[in-house]
C-alpha cells in the first residue's frame, strides 16, 4: 500500500556500482510506495549518465522530487544542460531540480576539462536562471565561459530550482546566496553539520534571502543490520575508504580530524598499490584489514544498526538543522524496515510544509 509522500526523506537511485541502470525501475517505484519524498542521481562515466537516468526516473515516476547531485556544468554546452533541465522541468510537472558540483580536479585535468571554481559555478548558476526566464544572452564573458549568444526560448518563465552538492565553506556559502538546496557530504560529524548549516542560511541572510528558503540536505549513510555482515562492511568501511582515496585531505580538514591517521591510511601497503575504488573492487578480507586503519569516530557520523537505531540517527540529523535527509548508500529494498520505522514514529504535521521538489522553497500558510 502506497505511503504518503515523506518529502523531508530522499535516497540516492543505484547507489554504488550498479549491474543495470535498469535497476532504477523497481528503486523509483518502490521508493514511491514507501513514501520517500525524494530521488537523487548521482553520476558516474560508465552507465550513469545523469540526462538518461534522470529522464527515466521521470518517466516512471507519479509525485517523487527529482534532483541530480551532482552532474558538472565543464562536461556539456551550458544550452544542453539548460534544455536537459527544462525538459525535465516540463516532463516531470515541476519536480525536477537540477543540481551542480565542483567534482574532482584531477578527473578533470586528465580529461582535459577546465577546474570549476566557485566563482565559475555562481555565473553559470545565474546563467542558468536567466535562460528558464526566457532571456536571451549576448556576448556573455565570465568565469564560467564565453559564448555569443544563448536563448532556450523567448516565452519561458520558469522557475527551475538549482541544487548544490557542497563541501567546503566557500561552496556551502555560494548554495546559501546562489542556489535553491545544498546537499552535504557523507560522514559529516555533528559539529561540521551544524557548522555547514549556519554557513549556507547565514549566506542566504547576508544575500538578503530567507533562510528557510534554502533547504539544506544531509548525506546519512544508512546501513541496517538487517543487511548481510560483507555488505555493511562494503558500504560502511569500504564506502570511507573510497573518499579518503579520492579527496581524504578535504574529508580530514573539514571534520577536523587527524592528518597523521590519514596518513597511516595512505602509506599502508594495501591502500598503497590498491586499483580501483575500494568500495567497488577490494574483497572482504581486503576491507577488514582497511578497517583496522579507519578510527570508529570517523565511521560514526551515520545510521547503523536496529531500525530505532537508524531512526534516531535520521531524527538526530533534524536536530542539528537540516531540512532533510537523504538515507545514503542503499536502495528502497535495502532501506525498507528503516523507511517503515521512521514513518511509524513521524509527526507528519512537522513536515507539511516541504514541498516534493527537494529544491523548492518551503509552502507559507
Amino acid at each position: 500500500m502506497t505511503t504518503a509522500s515523506m518529502n523531508e526523506l530522499g535516497f540516492y537511485t543505484l547507489a554504488g556500482a550498479p549491474e543495470s541502470p535498469r535497476d532504477l525501475i523497481a528503486e523509483v517505484q518502490m521508493a514511491e510506495t514507501l513514501g520517500l519524498g525524494a530521488c537523487f542521481i548521482s553520476e558516474r562515466f560508465n552507465i550513469k549518465e545523469i540526462a538518461a537516468l534522470s529522464g527515466a526516473v521521470g518517466a516512471i515516476s507519479n509525485k517523487i522530487g527529482i534532483a541530480t547531485a551532482a552532474t558538472n556544468q565543464n562536461t556539456r554546452h551550458p544550452m544542453v544542460t539548460a534544455s536537459f533541465a527544462s525538459t525535465m522541468h516540463f516532463l516531470t510537472g515541476g519536480r525536477f531540480s537540477l543540481g551542480l558540483g565542483r567534482g574532482i580536479e584531477p578527473v578533470f585535468k586528465a580529461f582535459g576539462l577546465p577546474p570549476i571554481t566557485t566563482r565559475a559555478m555562481e555565473d553559470f548558476a545565474g546563467i542558468m536562471r536567466r535562460l528558464h526566464q526566457g532571456e536571451t544572452i549576448v556576448n556573455h564573458a565570465g568565469p564560467a565561459g564565453a559564448w555569443p549568444a544563448l536563448r532556450l526560448d523567448p516565452n519561458f518563465d520558469e522557475h527551475i530550482p538549482l541544487t548544490l552538492t557542497a563541501f567546503g565553506p566557500n561552496s556551502l556559502a555560494l548554495g546559501g546566496r546562489a542556489f535553491d538546496a545544498v546537499v552535504l557530504h557523507t560522514f559529516f560529524t555533528d559539529e561540521t553539520t551544524k557548522r555547514a548549516v549556519e554557513t549556507v542560511k547565514q549566506a542566504a541572510v547576508t544575500a538578503g534571502r530567507n533562510p528557510d528558503d534554502v533547504r539544506v540536505w544531509s548525506c546519512l549513510a544508512t546501513i541496517g543490520d538487517h543487511l548481510p555482515a560483507p555488505l555493511q562492511l562494503k558500504k560502511r568501511v569500504g564506502r570511507m575508504a573510497t573518499y579518503l582515496q579520492a579527496y581524504g585531505d578535504l574529508m580530514v580538514s573539514t571534520n577536523q580530524w587527524d592528518p597523521a591517521v590519514l596518513a597511516r591510511f595512505r602509506d599502508h601497503e594495501l591502500v598503497r598499490n590498491f586499483q580501483g575504488a575500494l568500495d567497488q573492487n577490494a574483497t572482504t578480507e581486503a576491507l577488514e584489514i582497511v578497517a583496522t586503519l579507519i578510527p570508529d569516530t570517523w565511521l560514526a557520523p551515520a545510521a547503523y544498526g536496529s531500525p530505532s537505531a537508524c531512526v534516531a540517527a535520521i531524527n538526530h540529523q533534524f536536530d542539528l538543522g537540516c531540512d532533510g535527509v537523504i538515507l545514503h548508500g542503499a536502495s528502497p529494498q535495502e532501506l525498507e524496515p528503516i523507511v517503515q520505522a521512521y514513518a511509524a514514529q513521524r509527526d507528519p504535521e512537522r513536515f507539511t510544509h516541504l514541498p516534493a521538489n527537494p529544491a523548492l522553497a518551503p509552502n507559507r500558510a
